[in-house]
C-alpha cells in the first residue's frame, strides 16, 4: 500500500503540475485548432467551454465547436449561436449525447446533471474522446464504479479526462499539497470541511412541462439528479481533505435533514464524521439556507500545524514557506491549460479516480445521513453483499433516454432509521 507521500507525488495530475512552468509559452509550434464538442448547454457547460477557449489562446492555439446538445434543444441552439457553431450541429433532447460523439471532435465538455456523467463520460471514452468533464461524476455507487471503470478506459487509450474539481489546477493548494509531499509538516491527522451557503436556484414547473423537463430543469433540488448538495457542491471540500491526507475515508457517520426547502427532496443540512483510520477524523458540515452564517473551506490539523486550505501553513505558531513551480491564474482556466498542454505533448492528465473517489466519499456521507446507519466505502465499491452495493437513484439516465420517467414523491425527505430505497 502506498503510504501518504507515495499517494500524493504518484497521482499523474500532480506529477503534471509539478512539472508545468510558471507561465505559457505562446507560439511554439504551428497553431493547432481544437474541434470541441459540449455535452450540456447551460451556465456551467459554456461556463467552462469559454475557460477552455481562453486556455488555448494562451497556448497559441484555438478552440472550434463543432456540435452542441442539451436536453432543451433552445439552449443547445442558444450556445451554437454563441460559439459559433454551425446550428445544424445543435441538438435537443435526452440521446442527442451520441451526437455529439459521433462528430469529430477531439474534446469533449460535459457539464449536465450529475445523475448523467457516468453515461455521457463513458460514451465519450469509448468514442475515443479527451474528456472535461464537470464534478461530481456521480450520484450513487453503481455510478461511480461505472465512471471509475470509463477512467480506467481513458488511461488505456492514453486519453485526457480532467476533472472540475479546480483547486488540484490551484497554486495555492498546490505548494500547500507540496509541503506536505516533502514533509516540511506532518501529515494531516484531523480538521474540518465546510460549505455552508444557500440554495443555488429553485426553478417551479411551467405548465405543459413533463417529469423528464422538469427534472432536468430544476434538477440542482433533486437527489436523483444532483446527488444531494453534499455531493453536488461539498464535493470539492471533501477531495481537498482525500488530497491533503493522501488516502480515502473508510466510513462515513452522519446524520441532516429538511427544515426550510420549497422544491424538490433534498436535505437542507448535512454533518458528517469521516473515518480515515489510523485514528484520523474530518467533520464535513454542508448547508443550504439563506440567513445562516457562511463559509466554503477547510481547516486541517497536522501533528505539528494547522492548514488553510489554499491560505497558510504554520507549524509551532510559525507561517511555513511555500514554493513549487506552478502555474498561477485562475484555476477554471488552469485546469483546461493543463488538459490541452497533456494532448499537446502526449502526457495526458487523468484525474478520473480522485475525483471519483471524492464523488463517493460524498456519497456514503449522505447514506448515512439519510439511513441513520455508518456506511463504509467499500459499501457501494466492493462489497457485493451490502444492501447499498447496487442501490442505485431512480429513475437513471438510461431511463431518460427511453422516453418520460416517473416523477419522485416531491417536499418529502428520508428519515434515518429507515432504508428509504427512493433516496439511498
Amino acid at each position: 500500500m502506498q503510504n501518504r507521500r507515495e499517494f500524493m507525488k504518484g497521482s499523474s495530475v500532480f506529477a503534471a503540475m509539478m512539472a508545468a512552468a510558471p507561465t505559457i509559452v505562446v507560439g511554439q509550434g504551428a497553431a493547432k485548432i481544437f474541434k470541441v464538442g459540449m455535452i450540456g448547454a447551460g451556465g456551467r457547460c459554456t461556463g467552462a467551454t469559454d475557460n477552455l477557449i481562453e486556455a488555448a489562446k494562451s497556448l497559441g492555439h484555438e478552440i472550434k465547436v463543432v456540435a452542441v446538445c442539451d436536453f432543451f434543444e433552445d439552449k443547445a441552439k442558444g450556445a451554437a449561436k454563441k460559439f459559433g457553431c454551425d446550428e445544424k450541429m445543435a441538438f435537443g433532447g435526452a440521446d442527442s449525447y451520441k451526437k455529439v460523439v459521433g462528430t469529430d471532435c477531439e474534446i469533449i465538455v460535459t457539464a449536465t446533471p450529475p445523475a448523467f456523467r457516468p453515461l455521457h463520460v463513458e460514451a465519450a471514452i469509448k468514442a475515443g474522446k479527451h474528456v472535461f468533464s464537470e464534478k461530481p461524476v456521480a450520484v450513487d455507487g453503481p455510478g461511480v464504479r461505472r465512471f471509475l471503470a470509463a477512467a480506467a478506459e481513458a488511461k488505456a487509450k492514453n486519453l485526457s479526462l480532467v476533472a472540475g474539481t479546480q483547486r488540484r489546477h490551484h497554486a495555492a493548494y498546490l505548494k500547500q499539497a507540496k509541503a506536505l509531499a516533502d514533509g516540511k509538516v506532518g501529515p494531516v491527522v484531523g480538521g474540518a470541511v465546510y460549505w455552508n451557503g444557500t440554495v443555488p436556484f429553485v426553478r417551479r414547473r411551467r405548465e405543459g412541462m413533463g417529469n423528464a423537463a422538469y427534472l432536468c430543469d430544476n434538477w440542482v433540488n433533486w437527489t436523483e439528479m444532483s446527488g444531494d448538495h453534499i455531493v453536488e457542491q461539498h464535493v470539492h471540500n471533501l477531495d481537498i481533505a482525500n488530497w491533503f491526507i493522501g488516502r480515502y475515508p473508510r466510513m462515513a457517520t452522519g446524520f441532516g435533514g429538511r427544515a426550510r426547502r420549497v422544491s424538490g427532496n433534498q436535505y437542507d443540512f448535512f454533518s458528517v464524521d469521516y473515518d480515515y483510520g489510523e485514528g484520523v477524523h474530518i467533520h464535513s458540515m454542508c448547508r443550504q439556507m439563506a440567513g445562516c452564517s457562511d463559509f466554503v473551506g477547510e481547516r486541517l490539523r497536522t501533528i505539528d500545524g494547522e492548514i488553510s486550505g489554499g491560505g497558510k501553513i504554520t507549524k509551532g505558531g510559525q507561517d511555513v514557506a511555500l514554493d513549487g513551480d506552478f502555474l498561477d491564474g485562475n484555476p477554471y482556466v488552469v485546469e483546461h491549460v493543463h488538459l490541452l498542454k497533456g494532448m499537446l505533448n502526449g502526457a495526458v492528465v487523468n484525474e478520473g479516480e480522485n475525483v471519483a473517489m471524492s464523488t463517493a466519499t460524498a456519497i456514503i456521507g449522505r447514506i448515512s445521513a439519510y439511513t441513520g446507519r455508518t456506511i463504509r466505502m467499500s459499501d457501494i465499491l466492493e462489497n457485493k453483499d451490502s444492501e447499498f452495493y447496487n442501490m442505485a437513484c431512480q429513475p437513471t439516465a438510461e431511463a431518460f433516454d427511453a422516453g418520460e420517467v416517473e416523477l419522485p414523491a416531491e417536499n418529502t425527505a428520508p428519515v434515518p432509521g429507515i432504508v428509504d430505497k427512493r433516496f439511498a
